[in-house]
């Protein structure tokens, strides 16, 4: 499959990019994924993808929706079918739900066929852009800053495995997170190179 060069604007200066893997945007709920990826995208003139969002039009019904119908474990089996179509698809960045990177099948998949990139914030950023939504079906306790906090403790170990980390500290904007990502991923020539 031959590399597409894509122009892009990093760092005050044009420059060309050639994205040689499709970058998975991993972490947990509220680091940004969604937001950051779509502006990834745009500045290095890629697709943006959200399996989420492709779960959702697939089954015709939201995510808290599949939760509640057919269960978490049901979720987590098209969420990896998903991932698996998507990585095939034509390169581009892929944002994944915060659970999808737990499961090893999609670790292994992500592994083989992109990069992860883990966008790592602190519980105390999490919980500031979560704690209004009633959008996350996981949170959906009687204590939602404790299932937070658990689910944060259990699943860092687990994104510690991601190809590449940056950090998403609540104050830097999303153009500046954008940069970040760009210069984590110029450190692997095997994932973006500056044409």
């Amino acid at each position: 499959m031959s590399e597409i060069k894509h122009n892009a604007h990093t760092e005050g200066t044009d420059a060309v990019f050639e994205l040689h893997k499709t970058v998975v945007l991993v972490g947990m709920m509220g680091a940004g994924k969604t937001a950051v990826g779509r502006a990834l995208a745009a500045r290095l003139g890629v697709p943006f993808l959200d399996s989420d969002a492709e779960i959702e039009s697939a089954a015709n019904m939201t995510i808290p929706e599949i939760f509640e119908r057919d269960g978490e474990p049901f979720f987590r089996a098209k969420e990896s079918q998903v991932i698996g179509r998507l990585l095939d698809a034509e390169k581009g960045i892929l944002s994944t739900g915060g659970g999808a990177f737990l499961s090893e099948l999609n670790r292994q998949m992500i592994t083989e066929r992109g990069v992860s990139v883990w966008l790592r914030a602190d519980l105390k950023v999490l919980w500031n852009r979560v704690k209004h939504k009633d959008t996350r079906p996981l949170l959906r306790t009687a204590d939602p800053y404790a299932t937070l906090r658990a689910l944060y403790e259990a699943r860092v170990p687990v994104y510690a495995q991601a190809g590449l980390t940056v950090e998403s500290d609540g104050e830097t904007s999303i153009e500046n997170m954008v940069d970040r990502v760009v210069n984590a991923m110029l450190t692997r020539p095997d994932v973006l190179e500056r044409k």
